[in-house]
This record gives structure tokens, C-alpha cells and sequence, in this order.
């Protein structure tokens, strides 16, 4: 059933508060909204309180088999829909999310943190996902040949392989699950089980409801949350073809080594320390506006931040400057208040790793040149805030210029010249993305063509690719051969089937014999 404009404004307003009773939630098996027998849940917070919002279920083994099952049995009947009537399943799922973007952005950013603008742009950038699916009948077309050999010709298909499954992190619980994941699984035809993230299911549960309202059949997409050891049963189930992971570089690489060790296709996107070049040429306060936005942008959690920077020495002081003080500008406020620049970080737990990350950069010897580990939001108190963040003349030796934070932190690294920042930067472990200022069109492109990054910006801080291109990790930030989106997401939730095919004529028919290769034989 449809909603109006007026139901939508009051789920936005509802979505805001914290019940004085936590809500308990449920997991989906079968387009069925199930309570979990294991009678464990795990807290749902609303960061900019410090409360619990939500108990979401610790579901069971069982009942992780139970979706898996579920997945299993709907394969059958929705890889043999139509490839349009799939399409036109999301077609709708696109329409519904545009009405419900409001309602969702308010309930992405009050469980998650991140300020009302950036959760629209989480939801809108699923959306963008969604558009790409829908193009499917063009984006899975495989290729064909005639005459490949006398009378021969080959054509090639792409077909869905079965049930996969993902896990999802928590910064983005819109865009990486029903963005990255599901949108194309399914319009390929496979089935899906969705590990949501446990620190935001919300998010995740509503957009599935609303994909069950755009007419998606029973089974097809399932959703549990659950600990790491129940979510290992995917990892290793017989009846799952492929794993999609997000999250962080320890977890994904046993992620990946397990998944592939029984025999499934694997993409695992982990960390990163994405570092940005300014040399002396670039267009320093337009370039510092860029910088803020991509280093204290979504509280620095996000895989594609900016929390690194090689400055070219003549233009650090400067540069510097100008951060500091757009930096002190950025309005710190509860998640769903439109005003607000900066929302919180996801838990306590995730602000006090922040925190004593700054206090060790500092111990390492960097100079703290904005500190906002003491930053107060006057009737927030108990929310999980932590301020824009700058230390100055971090060495390339020091941890806190090296390791992922995942927290509006940036550290300043003075470099004498191009050279030497971008032998920095490509010393990383990591290599998600990497970002260049300046106006020189020949420096500009020594910088793409040298960096080791995937994703390369040129005065872009957040050089995350639309949906038609693939999100090309590089290094210990990618484990796998297939990325996400674009062809690349295609590929990977589909197989190559080749058919070759001869008709005999009269004269082939009277022959006794066969050549060995039947035919197929191009040259003698």
C-alpha cells in the first residue's frame, strides 16, 4: 500500500525520537517478519542522545539457515522471470524511494550519525544503483559471433549463478547494502541474504519493506542480523555461489580467504588512508573547502574520506590556516536537524578509538592545531561527539598518518615537493582512492597516471565514481577480481554461458567421418 505525503512527514518526525522502551526489531525469511527464538538482542543507538533507540535480534543459526533456505527456494522461479519483468520490479522499488527519501534520510541519520544532508546522499546514491539495475536488459547482454568457423557460430549469455549473501558495515547502511548489493544481484536474477550491520538495521529493514512493496516476490531478498560466528554460516553454506563484503582490512581478508576456500566469488572492500597532494600551484582557500568536506565530511566515516594530506611546503602555513578556519565553522548538531555539518560518530566506543587516536598522533609528535575532542553540543551532552580535528607536521613514520581512524581526523604531512608526496602516498598499505590540487594539467596527469590509488581525483576529495563506473579499490583496501557497480558488478553476480551451433546441410549429413575438433577448427 502506498503512503501519502502526510504519513511520510510523520514517520520522518517519528523516526527522531527515542522511546523511553526500545523498540524490539525483526528479521526477514520469506518476505516474513519473524522474532528471534534466541531471545538475545544487540542495542540500536541514537548517537546524537547516547540512548538506545532499538534492540535488534541476535538471530540464530537456524534461522540464518532458514534464509539461506529461503533464498535457495526462490531462485528457481525469479532467474526464470523475464529480464524486463525483473526490471520493471525495480523500476517501482526507484519511484517508491524517491517519495520515501525524506523518511529515510531522517531514519539513516538519527541511527547512524551522519548529518540529515549526508543521509539523503546515502539513500540517493542507492538510488543511482537502483537506475543502473534497471538498465539490465542492456547491462547483462552477452556478445555473439556468426561464422566463427565453416557454418559455426557462438553466442555468448551472462547468467545469474544462485543465492548470494552480504555483509554490510555500518557508516553507510543505504548505498552499500541496497546500492552495491542488491540492486544488481537481483537484477541479474540471482537471490540474496543480507547480513545487516547490527549498530543500524533500521535503515536496511525499511528500504527491504519498501522493495516488498514494489512487488519483489517472496524469498528473494532476506534479511538477518547477527554476530560474527553466526554470520561465518555464510562464508562456508554449500547452497551460497558468491560474498560481498564491506568493512574492515582483518575481517575482510579471513572474509575472503574462507569464502574463496569453499569455492565461492568473493569481492571484499576494506580499509583505507586516502591521501590528497597540494602542490604550490593549486587554488588554496576553493581547495580548502573541498579538503574540509572530505575529511570531516559523514564524521570521517566513510572508506573514501580525505585524512591525509602532503603539502607542499611554500604553501603549508597557508593551507593550514585556511582548514583551521572553515574547520571552526562546521556546525555540530544532532543528525537530523537540517542546520547541522557535523552529526556524531556511530557509538562510544567508535568516539573513544577516535579520541585516544588523537591523543596518540599528538604523542607521536604531531602538532594538534584543532583539537575537538572536548567539543559540547548544549542538550546533547550524552551524544558521541568529537570535533574537526587537524595535526600539523605528521611524519611519514607516525602511526596516526598511516593507520584508518574512521574519525574526523586530518593530518598535515609538509612534503618539499611532488616527488616526494606521492612516494609517500604510494607507500600505503591502501590504495582506495587518492586526490591531487593544483592547476597544472601536467602535473595532473603524472599524478594519475603514477598513483597507486583506484579512484584518482583532480581537485575532487571524494572521487567516488557514479554507479556506471565501478568503485575500484586497490591494494589492501580490495580483495577480489570483480568490484562494485558498473560492468564490474555485473560480471561478478553473473557466469558466461558460450553456445556454439551448426546446422548440418544435406552434403555434411552423408559424411562418414568427423574431424576431431568437430568442425570448430579454424586453420589446418
Amino acid at each position: 500500500m502506498s503512503t501519502t505525503a502526510s504519513d511520510r512527514t510523520a514517520a520522518e518526525s517519528k523516526a527522531t525520537t527515542t522511546p523511553d522502551v526500545p523498540k524490539k526489531l525483526r528479521f526477514c525469511v520469506n518476505s516474513e517478519w519473524r522474532e528471534t527464538g534466541s531471545g538475545r538482542y544487540m542495542p540500536v543507538y541514537n548517537p546524537s542522545v547516547g540512548k538506545v533507540m532499538a534492540e535488534t535480534p541476535c538471530c540464530t543459526p537456524q534461522e540464518v539457515e532458514d534464509a539461506v533456505q529461503a533464498a535457495k527456494a526462490a531462485f528457481p522461479g525469479w532467474s526464470a522471470k523475464p529480464v524486463g519483468a525483473r526490471a520493471q520490479v525495480l523500476f517501482r522499488y526507484k519511484t517508491i524511494l524517491d517519495e520515501h527519501l525524506g523518511e529515510l534520510a531522517t531514519l539513516l541519520a538519527t541511527e547512524m550519525g551522519k548529518s540529515l544532508a549526508e543521509a539523503r546522499g546515502d539513500v540517493l546514491k542507492a538510488i543511482e544503483v537502483v537506475e543502473l539495475a534497471c538498465a539490465v536488459p542492456v547491462t547483462m547482454q552477452g556478445r555473439s559471433l556468426m561464422q566463427v568457423a565453416a557454418g559455426h557460430d557462438t553466442v555468448s549469455y551472462r547468467e545469474p549463478l544462485g543465492v548470494f549473501a552480504g555483509i554490510a558495515p555500518f557508516n553507510f547502511p543505504a548505498m552499500i547494502p541496497f546500492g552495491w548489493m542488491i540492486p544488481l544481484a537481483i537484477a541479474t536474477g540471482n537471490t540474496f541474504v543480507l547480513k545487516a550491520a547490527s549498530m543500524v538495521p533500521q535503515t536496511g529493514m525499511r528500504m527491504l519493506e519498501l522493495l516488498q512493496e514494489a512487488g519483489l516476490p517472496a524469498g528473494v531478498v532476506n534479511l538477518v542480523t547477527c554476530t560474527r560466528s553466526e554470520a561465518e554460516i555464510l562464508l562456508k553454506h554449500p547452497d551460497i555461489r558468491g560474498v560481498s563484503f564491506v568493512g574492515s582490512t582483518k575481517v575482510g581478508a579471513h572474509v575472503y580467504a574462507t569464502a574463496a576456500a569453499h569455492v565461492k566469488r568473493v569481492q571484499c572492500l576494506t580499509e583505507a588512508k586516502n591521501h590528497g597532494l597540494v602542490l604550490k600551484d593549486a587554488a588554496i582557500e576553493r581547495s580548502a573547502l573541498s579538503i574540509i568536506n572530505s575529511a570531516f565530511g559523514c564524521a570521517g566515516q566513510r572508506c573514501m574520506a580525505l585524512p591525509a594530506l602532503c603539502v607542499e611546503e611554500s604553501v603549508a602555513d597557508e593551507l593550514v590556516e585556511c582548514l583551521v578556519r572553515h574547520a571552526r565553522k562546521r556546525r555540530i548538531g544532532p543528525a537530523w536537524e537540517p542546520e547541522t555539518e557535523l552529526g556524531p560518530l556511530v557509538s562510544q566506543e567508535q568516539k573513544k578509538w577516535v579520541t585516544d587516536w588523537i591523543e596518540k598522533g599528538v604523542q607521536e609528535g604531531g602538532k594538534l592545531v584543532l583539537d575537538g575532542r572536548d567539543v559540547k553540543v548544549p542538550g546533547y551532552e550524552g551524544g558521541f561527539f568529537v570535533g574537526p580535528t587537524i595535526l600539523d607536521r605528521v611524519k611519514p613514520e607516525m602511526r596516526v598518518g598511516i593507520d584508518e581512524i574512521f574519525g574526523p581526523v586530518l593530518c598535515i604531512k609538509r612534503v618539499h615537493d611532488f616527488e616526494e608526496g606521492l612516494a609517500i602516498m604510494n607507500a600505503s598499505e591502501f590504495a582506495n582512492g587518492s586526490t591531487i590540487y593544483t592547476q597544472s594539467g601536467y602535473w595532473a596527469r603524472e599524478f594519475s597516471r603514477r598513483t597507486h590509488g583506484g579512484m584518482v581525483g583532480i581537485n575532487v576529495g571524494i572521487p567516488v565514481p557514479i554507479s556506471v563506473f565501478p568503485f575500484s579499490g586497490h591494494k589492501n583496501s580490495f580483495f577480489g577480481d570483480l568490484h562494485v557497480m558498473g560492468q564490474d558488478g555485473v560480471a561478478f553476480y553473473t557466469e558466461t554461458k558460450s553456445v556454439t551451433a551448426h546446422w548440418f546441410s544435406e552434403e555434411e549429413m552423408r559424411e562418414s567421418k568427423v574431424s576431431t575438433w568437430d568442425g570448430t577448427m579454424t586453420r589446418t
